[in-house]
């Protein structure tokens, strides 16, 4: 044997000897990788039902929402038609009581002006008193 063929047996030997040394943390890391995968499986198998029940919420408060503008809209409506209703008891009926209240006043004060004439003094009394 030469001194080629020793080298290279040597170099064949350390080789099978790296060899051996590797394949436990490739082995290890293979299990790791397994793991990994089947992780991201039982992840993606939970996530979709989630996915789903948030899809479900998210429908359900679209339909809620679509009551309460529903509801808001009916709200306003009614709003201004109490309010227009309002206006017009205002002028069919505000005025003339209005009128009336003035009317009766007018007659109040008349009526108190002849009862007590400019020269008496009436029943009030002044801060200076």
């Amino acid at each position: 044997m030469g001194i080629g063929e020793i080298a290279g047996l040597i170099a064949a030997i350390a080789f099978v000897v790296l060899a051996g040394f590797l394949i436990y943390p490739l082995i290890r890391l293979g299990k790791l990788f397994d793991q990994i995968a089947q992780t991201i499986k039982d992840t993606g198998d939970h996530a979709i039902p989630a996915l789903d029940e948030g899809v479900t919420t998210v429908q359900e408060v679209n339909k809620s929402l679509a009551d309460v503008n529903r509801i808001s809209s009916s709200v306003s409506t009614t709003t201004n038609n109490i309010g227009a209703l309002t206006n017009l008891y205002g002028s069919f009926l505000g005025k003339p009581i209005i009128k009336l209240a003035s009317i009766f006043y007018g007659i109040k004060v008349t009526a108190q002006s002849f009862s007590h004439p400019k020269g008496k003094p009436s029943n009030t009394t002044t801060k200076g008193e």
